[in-house]
Formats: C-alpha cells, structure tokens, sequence
C-alpha cells in the first residue's frame, strides 16, 4: 500500500529534522546564555545544549542527530549552540549535511577568551599548568577560520557578534540574532536570564582528583545520553561540589596580560580587517584590577 503525502510528511517529522542555524562558538562567549535565553523561541535539543554531532559523535549517523529534533515545532526554526562544531572539521561536516544553515559565531577579547577558557580547563581538569603555560600551547586563534566560514556558506549566513556587545546592550545583541535567524524579538527583561550572566564560576576545584573522576563520570553519562540525570545531579549540587571549592582564580597580572596581547595582536588586527570595526580595545595592555578573576562567560 503506498502512503500518502500527509502519512510521509508525518514520517519525516518521526525522524527527526536538521538545524536551520547554529551557533558555533567559539566556546567561553556566552554560548550557554544564547542558548537559554533562546529556549522556547526555537527548537533546541531536548535535555541537553550540545549534542555534539559533527565533531564526538558523528559515527553515530545524521539519523540519530535528527532525532534530537523530532520533538521541535515545525513552526519555528531549530538549531543548536555548540562551541566545539568552530573547526575546519566542524565546518566541512556541517556543510556537507546542511549547506544552507545560518551560522553564528561569536569573538570575545582574546586575552580575556584564553583566561576563561583556561579556567574552564582548570575546573574540568584537563590541566595543571599555569596560565601563561597553557596558553603557548591553547587552541589556535579562532579568528583565523572565520574567513573560510564566510567562503563556506556566504557572508550573508554568518552572523559575527562581539561579546563586547553583549556586556554593553545585551537587548541589541540579541536583536540581531532574532533578526538573523528569522524569529520574533525576544525582550530581554521578559527573560529569567535574560539580563544576567550564566555559567559563571570564580574558584578552581578544591581537588583536582575528585573533580577528575567527577569529569568521567558526566562524561560516561553523556555517552549513554542520560542527560536528566546529568542535569539532576547540577541541580543537586553535585558538579559545583566537585568542579570548585578551591581558592578564586587570581587577577590576570599586567604583565601577562601585556605579553599576550602582543602575541595576539595580529590576529586581532586581521579580524578588524575582515569584520570592518574597530577593535582596539582589545589591542591595549590592562591593569591587573581590569582583568577581573570572575568569570563571564
């Protein structure tokens, strides 16, 4: 028995749809704010930020991806915030699958981008080196790629935000991604989180070890997709027991601070080139009461 247009239409809702945009970083730019304020007024994935398909779990099929979407109104555009997906790997797979998605990237100061990726990197445990340590060898500029997002998918699908943005008028920051993506604005006073910073944190583990295993364990958890249970230890309190408690991470001091911005003012004045604007800020070395310990990611 053949099926009719209605009964194929309702078998590829069952399976699931692919994103209309993503978000692709880079990380620690307020991708997880993106992401919750945006909750509602689009489809996202069920339970869980970041599926992470294009870069860890890509073997398990665009079948499998698709059905994080299954659940999303057909009425509104779906799409994922992952950080991870911003890498030549990344790009190649998303414009294989979806050559026509909306892409998002968002650049934060760079120095400030490496201190708070390093704390990140501190919580989780993936290291013990000192800051200026970690960042000789920390990923490589991210604004070195965007030119080859913009030669992927056009420049007209690639929205580049300024974290600077955000700290100065989060309500035009986000009008610009409603705008870019196709929805209706969102005001940010109507939204829990709207005017506020989450994913925050000032302080490293207060054992590395526990906070090794407590790493392996969400990590086992998010193999096996148990992400209520991954979100019901959160709210529990059982990440924040194990991820902090030391001491707060330290003022970034004036002469790190100086060095770096040295090291990476090439890639922030071929940044400015690309993007058209301004960016010195982001150029002039800061004083140790400038680059705060908390984090504001």
């Amino acid at each position: 028995m053949s099926l009719s247009k209605s009964d194929d239409v309702r078998s590829a809702l069952n399976r699931g749809r692919l994103p209309d945009f993503l978000g692709v970083g880079p990380p620690r730019a307020a991708t997880s704010w993106l992401d919750a304020v945006l909750r509602g007024h689009v489809g996202l994935p069920r339970d869980i930020k970041e599926v992470d398909f294009f870069i860890e779990n890509y073997a398990r099929g665009i079948d499998w991806y698709m059905s994080y979407f299954r659940d999303c109104d057909p009425n509104l555009p779906a799409g994922e915030i992952c950080p991870s997906y911003y890498s030549p790997i990344g790009r190649e797979r998303i414009a294989l699958h979806i050559p026509h998605c909306r892409i998002i990237c968002t650049f934060r100061d760079p120095v400030e981008w490496r201190y708070s990726f390093y704390k990140l990197a501190v919580r989780n445990a993936w290291t013990k080196d000192d800051f200026e340590t970690w960042a000789a060898k920390s990923p490589a500029n991210p604004e070195r790629g965007l030119a080859v997002w913009f030669e992927t998918f056009g420049r007209d699908r690639v929205l580049v935000m300024i974290h600077d943005d955000l700290e100065a008028d989060a309500q035009n920051y986000l009008d610009r991604v409603c705008d870019f993506i196709g929805i209706a604005r969102i005001a940010t006073s109507e939204s829990p989180i709207g005017e506020r910073r989450i994913n925050t944190f000032s302080a490293p583990p207060h054992s590395q070890r526990l906070a090794r295993r407590a790493r392996k364990l969400r990590d086992w958890l998010k193999s096996r997709e148990a992400y209520r249970s991954i979100n019901l230890l959160g709210r529990a309190g059982l990440w924040r027991y194990c991820f902090e408690g030391g001491e707060n991470f330290a003022p970034l001091s004036s002469e790190i601070d100086a060095r770096l911005r040295d090291r990476f003012r090439p890639e922030v004045d071929a940044l400015e080139d690309l993007i058209g604007r301004d960016l010195s800020a982001w150029k002039n070395p800061r004083g140790a009461s400038s680059v705060t310990a908390a984090d504001r990611a």
